[in-house]
């Protein structure tokens, strides 16, 4: 045989053993479907109520980290956060009317629908409604006014709709003139796991109760629920939610008259983890055994062999800084923006142990303890303690049907027949953009920016586009249709806020332990010359590179 010949027998002996492996691979490797709910429930601890007067704001701390090492697709794992309602305690007239998501389906929270009437909650995590997915969490807000209707988590857009909400549909100003607000989230740079952010709701009165002045119309408070954020490189107010959004739900309506979030204080009764849509692989082995798969959580550890959750919980009276922008109003003082300690209230929190479950039929996941358990670090912040792990805690991956559990096993104790070992998860993918009405005489445009466009690249690989504004004249404020007077006085509210409550200030007191995160330094903005004061910076459009 010549040597050309022989070389093309090798070739083609080569050529069909290729093809005999991966014929064979393929045949091992037994492709499970994906469904969601591997993992529901959350990891929990409760807030003491505080005393009376202590509803006008609430801080803390969540650490920033990356739950997975890679993004997946239909995944939503919230970092723990905290929900704010309306002190309607003691209140049972269903305050949710006829027609509205809650009222209509969740007969378990009535008779007076009180803890789903009205909500702030968001926080740092990870969701499926998220468009540009990314390893690193997003501080997303949300702010749902109508008994879940309708969510508002920027100036322009719902959560994790891409779709921009209706003029009347608005809610969120956006006040900082440093940091602009993607709608689909804050982004982060990639730090030490476990860096911590800080953030804090207040209530200031920036803008003027409205009395009822006709029987069509409704009162409304002067309660303007201001987030602000603590982080290493952005310091102080980002936005607030007007007080109409809340007070808009009692026309036609008067049972909800006065019980809405502009007028009542708030309350929070916990900070958690909610574990939301996780997916799993189930599979059964020949003897009929229930086995199952979920995404490999990892958690930061510190030397003490703890994870810090959520930290520094603080609960404010009026006296922290509300009777402060009141008395600068009627005298002029000037306010620095930092909180009153004398206002301030250390909440008394305490943990709950972790509860999950998995699949349609809610099956409780058990044997978590020997891992990992949940635990308290002093009364006012809470954690994971790891048993065994060095540096990284890993959540238990493979769980085996035992009873009417799902207990939790090594990747050893999984028997190959399942195929559960060599399974993966469908990877996070770039979703639809977020696009504003372009055309004249929307709230958009009318009388619309004064500079822009700008862009930005920011590390989840999306570009956002944003214009700036005089800040009465940006959507969410233009949807009220104010009177000069009313623009008038707000403008110079904000003015003063530009003026005197800069970046570089401490509000909310710093962590009692740990370091900051920093914030993406995309998203911090310089105002164009001429517009230092005033003005605000608002997102048109976020997409992918190639949208």
């Amino acid at each position: 045989m010549g040597t050309k010949n022989f070389i093309s027998l090798c070739r083609a002996c080569i050529f069909f053993l290729l093809i005999f492996l991966s014929q064979v691979t393929v045949a091992q490797v037994k492709k499970l479907q994906q469904p969601s709910g591997g993992l529901k429930g959350y990891i929990t601890m409760r807030i003491q109520p505080p005393p009376d007067g202590f509803g006008y704001g609430i801080s803390f701390y969540s650490g920033v980290w990356p739950l997975l090492d890679k993004s997946l697709s239909d995944f939503q794992i919230g970092l723990p956060s905290t929900w704010i309602i309306p002190d309607n305690r003691g209140f049972n007239e269903p305050l949710c009317p006829p027609g509205t998501i809650a009222r209509d389906n969740w007969d378990e929270r009535g008779p007076s629908y009180r803890d789903v009437f009205q909500t702030i909650e968001g926080g740092l995590g990870f969701w499926a409604s998220t468009q540009f997915s990314s390893t690193t969490p997003k501080f997303r807000i949300n702010g749902t006014p109508n008994c879940y209707n309708s969510e508002i988590s920027s100036p322009g857009w719902g959560f994790g709709n891409p779709d921009p909400l209706d003029a009347n549909g608005m809610g969120l100003a956006q006040l900082s003139n440093r940091l602009v607000i993607p709608p689909d989230g804050l982004t982060f740079e990639q730090g030490d796991a476990g860096d911590l952010f800080g953030n804090a709701w207040m209530v200031l009165p920036l803008m003027e109760a409205k009395a009822k002045k006709a029987a069509d119309d409704v009162p409304t408070g002067n309660q303007s629920w201001t987030v602000f954020i603590n982080a290493a490189n952005f310091k102080g107010p980002l936005a607030f939610y007007v007080p109409a959004v809340w007070s808009r739900i009692a026309k036609g309506y008067p049972t909800a008259e006065g019980r809405s979030l502009d007028a009542k204080p708030g309350i929070a009764g916990g900070g958690a983890m909610e574990v939301n849509t996780v997916p799993y692989f189930e599979s059964t082995d020949a003897k009929g055994t229930r086995y199952s798969k979920v995404p490999r959580l990892q958690f930061p550890v510190n030397k003490e062999g703890n994870t810090v959750l959520m930290q520094d919980v603080t609960m404010y009276s009026a006296d922290a800084l509300y009777r402060q922008m009141e008395l600068m109003i009627t005298s002029g003082n000037i306010v620095n923006g930092q909180f009153n300690n004398a206002g301030a209230y250390t909440a008394k929190c305490k943990t709950l142990p972790i509860v999950l479950k998995q699949g349609d039929e809610n099956i409780k996941l058990t044997d978590l303890s020997p891992a990992v358990e949940t635990t308290m670090f002093g009364e006012s912040s809470f954690g994971l303690n790891w048993k065994s792990a060095k540096k990284t805690g890993y959540f238990p991956e493979y769980f085996k049907k035992q009873g009417d559990s799902m207990i939790a096993i090594t990747a050893a104790q999984v028997p190959a027949e399942t195929h559960l070992r060599e399974q993966t998860f469908t990877p996070g993918k770039t979703g639809k953009a977020y696009t504003s009405p372009k055309e004249k005489g929307t709230v958009w445009t009318t009388p619309g920016p004064k500079a822009g466009p700008y862009t930005a690249s920011l590390k989840d690989g999306s570009v956002i586009t944003y214009y700036w504004y005089r800040f009465t004249d940006q959507p969410s404020i233009q949807s009220l249709a104010l009177s000069t007077a009313e623009k008038e006085r707000l403008q110079k509210m904000v003015e003063f806020i530009h003026t005197h409550w800069t970046t570089d200030k401490q509000y909310m007191s710093a962590p009692s332990r740990g370091k900051l995160a920093s914030l993406d330094k995309a998203i911090l903005v310089n105002p164009p010359k001429g517009l230092e004061i005033g003005y605000v910076p608002v997102v048109v459009r976020q997409s992918g590179k190639d949208q």
